[in-house]
Protein backbone atom coordinates (compact mmCIF):
# COMPACT_ATOMS: atom_id res chain seq x y z
CA UNK A 1 0.00 0.00 0.00
CA UNK A 2 1.66 3.16 -1.21
CA UNK A 3 2.17 5.92 1.30
CA UNK A 4 -0.26 4.69 3.96
CA UNK A 5 1.72 6.16 6.82
CA UNK A 6 1.87 9.59 5.25
CA UNK A 7 -0.93 12.02 6.12
CA UNK A 8 0.56 14.94 4.24
CA UNK A 9 -1.70 14.39 1.27
CA UNK A 10 -4.96 13.91 3.09
CA UNK A 11 -6.22 17.42 2.57
CA UNK A 12 -6.20 18.57 -1.02
CA UNK A 13 -9.52 18.43 -2.73
CA UNK A 14 -11.00 20.17 -5.73
CA UNK A 15 -11.72 18.80 -9.17
CA UNK A 16 -8.60 16.84 -8.38
CA UNK A 17 -5.26 16.36 -10.00
CA UNK A 18 -5.82 14.18 -13.06
CA UNK A 19 -9.08 15.73 -14.18
CA UNK A 20 -7.41 19.13 -14.14
CA UNK A 21 -4.25 17.97 -15.88
CA UNK A 22 -5.03 15.31 -18.50
CA UNK A 23 -5.94 17.75 -21.31
CA UNK A 24 -2.49 19.34 -20.96
CA UNK A 25 -0.12 16.40 -20.61
CA UNK A 26 1.77 17.39 -23.76
CA UNK A 27 2.94 20.53 -21.92
CA UNK A 28 4.45 19.25 -18.65
CA UNK A 29 4.78 22.59 -16.86
CA UNK A 30 1.18 23.51 -17.64
CA UNK A 31 -0.08 20.09 -16.54
CA UNK A 32 1.91 20.28 -13.33
CA UNK A 33 0.80 23.85 -12.60
CA UNK A 34 -2.87 22.86 -12.55
CA UNK A 35 -2.11 21.18 -9.21
CA UNK A 36 -0.69 24.29 -7.55
CA UNK A 37 -3.82 25.45 -5.66
CA UNK A 38 -4.16 22.02 -4.05
CA UNK A 39 -0.45 21.75 -3.23
CA UNK A 40 -0.52 25.17 -1.60
CA UNK A 41 -3.31 23.99 0.71
CA UNK A 42 -0.81 21.45 2.04
CA UNK A 43 1.86 24.09 2.59
CA UNK A 44 -0.04 27.01 4.08
CA UNK A 45 -3.79 27.47 3.79
CA UNK A 46 -3.32 31.22 4.17
CA UNK A 47 -1.56 31.39 0.80
CA UNK A 48 -3.90 31.06 -2.16
CA UNK A 49 -3.09 30.80 -5.84
CA UNK A 50 -5.87 33.02 -7.18
CA UNK A 51 -6.72 33.53 -10.84
CA UNK A 52 -6.66 37.31 -10.55
CA UNK A 53 -3.13 37.15 -9.13
CA UNK A 54 -1.96 34.86 -11.94
CA UNK A 55 -3.61 36.67 -14.84
CA UNK A 56 -1.02 39.51 -15.07
CA UNK A 57 1.63 36.89 -15.83
CA UNK A 58 -0.20 35.13 -18.68
CA UNK A 59 1.79 37.16 -21.21
CA UNK A 60 5.09 37.11 -19.35
CA UNK A 61 8.33 36.86 -21.34
CA UNK A 62 9.33 34.17 -18.82
CA UNK A 63 7.90 31.03 -20.43
CA UNK A 64 7.90 29.03 -17.21
CA UNK A 65 6.11 31.79 -15.33
CA UNK A 66 3.61 32.10 -18.17
CA UNK A 67 2.80 28.37 -18.09
CA UNK A 68 2.50 28.29 -14.31
CA UNK A 69 0.11 31.24 -14.44
CA UNK A 70 -1.93 29.44 -17.10
CA UNK A 71 -2.11 26.34 -14.95
CA UNK A 72 -3.34 28.28 -11.93
CA UNK A 73 -6.00 30.12 -13.96
CA UNK A 74 -7.09 26.84 -15.55
CA UNK A 75 -7.50 25.17 -12.17
CA UNK A 76 -9.63 27.98 -10.79
CA UNK A 77 -11.79 28.13 -13.91
CA UNK A 78 -12.24 24.34 -13.93
CA UNK A 79 -13.40 24.33 -10.32
CA UNK A 80 -15.82 27.17 -11.01
CA UNK A 81 -17.73 25.43 -13.81
CA UNK A 82 -17.36 21.92 -12.40
CA UNK A 83 -18.98 22.77 -9.07
CA UNK A 84 -21.73 24.68 -10.87
CA UNK A 85 -22.84 21.72 -13.01
CA UNK A 86 -26.24 20.21 -12.38
CA UNK A 87 -24.66 16.76 -12.33
CA UNK A 88 -22.34 17.72 -9.47
CA UNK A 89 -25.13 19.26 -7.38
CA UNK A 90 -27.42 16.29 -7.87
CA UNK A 91 -24.72 13.67 -7.27
CA UNK A 92 -23.43 15.46 -4.20
CA UNK A 93 -26.91 15.44 -2.68
CA UNK A 94 -27.66 11.84 -3.65
CA UNK A 95 -24.38 10.49 -2.27
CA UNK A 96 -24.72 12.55 0.92
CA UNK A 97 -28.21 11.12 1.54
CA UNK A 98 -26.98 7.58 0.96
CA UNK A 99 -24.11 8.16 3.35
CA UNK A 100 -26.45 9.51 6.02
CA UNK A 101 -28.55 6.36 5.68
CA UNK A 102 -25.43 4.34 6.43
CA UNK A 103 -24.24 6.58 9.27
CA UNK A 104 -27.08 6.69 11.80
CA UNK A 105 -27.23 9.98 13.65
CA UNK A 106 -24.79 11.71 11.31
CA UNK A 107 -26.83 14.59 9.94
CA UNK A 108 -23.99 17.09 10.03
CA UNK A 109 -21.47 18.35 7.53
CA UNK A 110 -19.52 15.13 7.11
CA UNK A 111 -21.75 13.27 4.57
CA UNK A 112 -21.97 16.28 2.24
CA UNK A 113 -18.26 16.91 2.48
CA UNK A 114 -17.41 13.25 1.88
CA UNK A 115 -19.74 13.14 -1.13
CA UNK A 116 -17.95 16.16 -2.58
CA UNK A 117 -14.44 14.77 -2.32
CA UNK A 118 -15.54 11.26 -3.30
CA UNK A 119 -16.95 12.47 -6.62
CA UNK A 120 -13.61 14.06 -7.44
CA UNK A 121 -11.48 11.12 -6.33
CA UNK A 122 -13.62 8.69 -8.33
CA UNK A 123 -13.35 10.84 -11.45
CA UNK A 124 -9.58 10.58 -11.17
CA UNK A 125 -9.82 6.86 -10.58
CA UNK A 126 -11.66 6.40 -13.89
CA UNK A 127 -8.79 7.94 -15.84
CA UNK A 128 -6.43 5.43 -14.25
CA UNK A 129 -8.76 2.53 -14.95
CA UNK A 130 -9.27 3.53 -18.59
CA UNK A 131 -5.62 4.25 -19.31
CA UNK A 132 -3.05 3.98 -16.55
CA UNK A 133 -0.48 5.68 -18.75
CA UNK A 134 -2.35 8.97 -18.27
CA UNK A 135 -1.42 8.89 -14.60
CA UNK A 136 2.09 7.73 -15.42
CA UNK A 137 2.46 10.67 -17.80
CA UNK A 138 1.06 13.07 -15.24
CA UNK A 139 3.57 12.10 -12.56
CA UNK A 140 6.34 12.26 -15.16
CA UNK A 141 5.16 15.76 -16.14
CA UNK A 142 5.28 16.93 -12.53
CA UNK A 143 8.78 15.56 -12.18
CA UNK A 144 9.97 17.16 -15.44
CA UNK A 145 8.46 20.50 -14.44
CA UNK A 146 10.96 20.77 -11.55
CA UNK A 147 9.59 21.70 -8.15
CA UNK A 148 12.06 24.58 -7.66
CA UNK A 149 10.91 26.24 -10.88
CA UNK A 150 7.30 25.84 -9.81
CA UNK A 151 7.98 27.34 -6.38
CA UNK A 152 9.85 30.30 -7.89
CA UNK A 153 6.87 31.15 -10.07
CA UNK A 154 4.34 30.63 -7.29
CA UNK A 155 6.31 33.04 -5.09
CA UNK A 156 6.09 35.65 -7.86
CA UNK A 157 2.37 35.11 -8.45
CA UNK A 158 1.34 35.10 -4.79
CA UNK A 159 3.85 37.72 -3.69
CA UNK A 160 4.73 35.47 -0.77
CA UNK A 161 7.39 32.94 0.10
CA UNK A 162 5.99 29.45 -0.30
CA UNK A 163 8.67 27.63 1.66
CA UNK A 164 7.77 23.97 1.77
CA UNK A 165 6.21 23.79 -1.68
CA UNK A 166 9.25 22.02 -3.14
CA UNK A 167 9.06 19.37 -0.42
CA UNK A 168 5.32 18.87 -0.97
CA UNK A 169 5.72 18.40 -4.72
CA UNK A 170 8.64 16.03 -4.33
CA UNK A 171 6.71 13.99 -1.77
CA UNK A 172 3.71 13.99 -4.09
CA UNK A 173 5.86 12.47 -6.83
CA UNK A 174 7.34 9.88 -4.49
CA UNK A 175 4.11 8.66 -2.87
CA UNK A 176 1.94 8.59 -6.03
CA UNK A 177 -1.24 8.27 -4.02
CA UNK A 178 -3.54 8.77 -7.02
CA UNK A 179 -3.14 5.11 -7.90
CA UNK A 180 -4.75 4.25 -4.55
CA UNK A 181 -8.09 5.51 -5.82
CA UNK A 182 -8.58 2.34 -7.88
CA UNK A 183 -8.71 0.14 -4.78
CA UNK A 184 -11.73 0.64 -2.51
CA UNK A 185 -9.83 -0.12 0.67
CA UNK A 186 -7.14 2.40 -0.21
CA UNK A 187 -9.72 4.89 -1.43
CA UNK A 188 -11.45 4.78 1.95
CA UNK A 189 -8.10 5.29 3.60
CA UNK A 190 -7.49 8.40 1.50
CA UNK A 191 -10.97 9.77 2.25
CA UNK A 192 -10.34 9.28 5.96
CA UNK A 193 -7.03 11.10 5.66
CA UNK A 194 -8.92 14.12 4.35
CA UNK A 195 -11.42 13.88 7.20
CA UNK A 196 -8.59 13.70 9.71
CA UNK A 197 -7.02 16.84 8.31
CA UNK A 198 -10.26 18.81 8.63
CA UNK A 199 -10.94 17.34 12.07
CA UNK A 200 -13.94 15.23 11.17
CA UNK A 201 -14.38 11.64 12.39
CA UNK A 202 -13.35 8.89 9.98
CA UNK A 203 -15.79 6.74 8.08
CA UNK A 204 -16.24 3.19 9.36
CA UNK A 205 -14.82 0.28 7.40
CA UNK A 206 -18.36 -0.81 6.50
CA UNK A 207 -18.60 2.13 4.10
CA UNK A 208 -16.17 0.27 1.86
CA UNK A 209 -19.02 -2.06 0.86
CA UNK A 210 -20.98 0.95 -0.44
CA UNK A 211 -18.16 2.39 -2.54
CA UNK A 212 -18.89 0.26 -5.67
CA UNK A 213 -22.41 1.70 -5.68
CA UNK A 214 -21.07 5.22 -5.31
CA UNK A 215 -18.61 4.54 -8.12
CA UNK A 216 -21.40 3.44 -10.45
CA UNK A 217 -23.42 6.56 -9.68
CA UNK A 218 -20.50 8.88 -10.40
CA UNK A 219 -19.65 7.02 -13.60
CA UNK A 220 -23.25 7.37 -14.81
CA UNK A 221 -22.81 11.18 -14.77
CA UNK A 222 -19.15 11.28 -15.76
CA UNK A 223 -19.56 12.93 -19.14
CA UNK A 224 -21.88 15.56 -17.67
CA UNK A 225 -19.45 16.27 -14.86
CA UNK A 226 -16.59 16.79 -17.30
CA UNK A 227 -18.46 18.94 -19.83
CA UNK A 228 -17.67 22.67 -19.48
CA UNK A 229 -20.69 24.79 -20.41
CA UNK A 230 -20.62 26.54 -23.80
CA UNK A 231 -17.29 24.97 -24.69
CA UNK A 232 -15.94 22.35 -27.05
CA UNK A 233 -15.52 19.07 -25.18
CA UNK A 234 -12.22 19.29 -23.32
CA UNK A 235 -12.05 15.53 -22.89
CA UNK A 236 -12.69 14.12 -26.40
CA UNK A 237 -11.08 10.85 -25.38
CA UNK A 238 -13.78 10.12 -22.79
CA UNK A 239 -15.32 6.70 -23.47
CA UNK A 240 -19.02 6.76 -24.43
CA UNK A 241 -21.45 6.49 -21.54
Amino acid sequence: MVGYKNSMFGYAYGMNFLSHAVPFLDEPMMAAATGIPDWLSMVDRRIRARARAAEPFLQSDDRTLRLVARGVVQHVEDDRWFHATRAFAELNLQLAVELRDRLPGDAGFRPTFVAHILIEMLLDSFWIRDDRTLCDRYYAAVEVAASKDVQRCVDIITGKSTDGLVAVIERFIKIQFLYDYRDHERLLFRVNQVLQRVRLPPLPEAIQDWLPQAENLVESRRRELLSPPNETQRYPFLPPT
